[in-house]
């Protein structure tokens, strides 16, 4: 099992590569993490992993704080980097659970037969931020990639950016509902997100994937089915978005918005669905299947304004090489 240490990376995406003059590429390099306990140990093995997942009672997960996006927007010199999209746009396969691991976990009684209202592959998040001390909450999906256990995320849900530090105690827990856990609770092993955001809380760069811990062996993918990845669409693009905003039935009850995004300013796509605290980094879904409750994600819950417009980081080829850099950790 790896589990490399946290270190700088330059993941750049083929037009960065080739030197874009835009000067994109300083803003794709990522930083990868090892998951933590709020105690500082480091999350090395599925024992440790299960301390994390204990620490989640119900008592804590009813007091949690929905987190809401950053507010301000890209540092000066971060909107100073942004350029029109050159890369070709490019898509990665959804995945279905494997039966047998879905079925291990699955609680009895419960379908995975997905509606427009639920699915399996999103899910709620907790963690606790050790620079204020408190526990919150947020929204994710399952990614399918090489090794089953990728989460996508926003990159305030695993970072605090600007001078704060990495999250810790990080759970996910697929189709949670009113404080039933269907699938079980995935604990994190290791988190990546984008330099710019952990620096300057670019906006643009609000984006993180995170590896899991297998639960009793199995992997979350092979559990609940993972969506696939989309980058360089153009801006306006039909979506479905889901997750856990508060605003909406306290935030324990999946919910879902369609509609089209549009140029939301500062490399980032933008809809009106006012979606509030809890679900950010849940996934915007091109291509959403309702019979299966899968699609390709062009995007993760970021910010929502005074009027109802919620954002998300534009995906190109730096999240792409993101996806590749960390989708084949385990």
């Amino acid at each position: 099992m790896s589990n490399p240490e946290e270190g700088r990376e330059v993941v750049t995406g083929e037009a960065a590569a080739a030197g874009d003059p835009s000067g994109a590429g300083a803003r794709a390099e990522t930083t990868s993490s090892t998951a933590r306990l709020s105690n500082g140990e480091r999350v090395a093995s599925m024992e440790i992993a299960q301390l994390g997942v204990d620490y989640w009672t119900p008592e804590r997960m009813s007091r949690a704080i929905p987190v809401t996006g950053p507010g301000g927007g890209p540092a000066p010199e971060a909107l100073a980097a942004i350029a029109p999209t050159t890369g070709l746009s490019g898509s990665t396969p959804p995945a279905p659970a494997v039966t047998s691991a879905a079925n291990a976990l699955a609680d009895e009684g419960l379908q995975l037969a997905a509606t427009i209202t639920e699915s399996a592959v999103v899910g709620k998040v907790y963690f606790h931020n050790p620079t204020t001390g408190l526990d919150y909450m947020a929204s994710a999906s399952a990614l399918n990639s090489p090794s089953k256990q990728l989460v996508i995320t926003a990159g305030h849900c695993v970072h605090g950016g600007r001078g704060a530090t990495w999250m810790t105690n990080w759970v996910f827990i697929p189709r949670y509902r009113s404080g039933a856990r269907p699938f079980g609770t995935f604990s994190a092993m290791q988190f990546r997100a984008f330099n710019a955001w952990m620096d300057n809380s670019d906006l643009g760069r609000d984006v993180a994937m995170v590896t899991t811990f297998p639960l009793n062996g199995n992997k979350l993918v092979d559990v609940v089915g993972g969506d696939g990845l989309n980058w360089n669409f153009p801006r306006n693009v039909d979506v479905t978005i889901l997750g856990y905003p508060s605003n909406f039935n306290g935030g324990e009850i999946q919910q879902w918005c369609q509609g089209t995004t549009s140029d939301g300013g500062g490399y980032t796509i933008k809809i009106g669905c006012n979606f509030g605290g809890g679900s950010s980094g849940c996934p915007w879904l091109m291509s959403f299947n309702n019979a299966t409750g899968r699609g390709q994600v062009n995007g993760a819950m970021s910010t929502l304004d005074s009027t109802g417009v919620n954002r998300s980081s534009y995906f190109d080829d730096a999240v792409k090489a993101m996806f590749d850099a960390q989708g084949s950790v385990t």
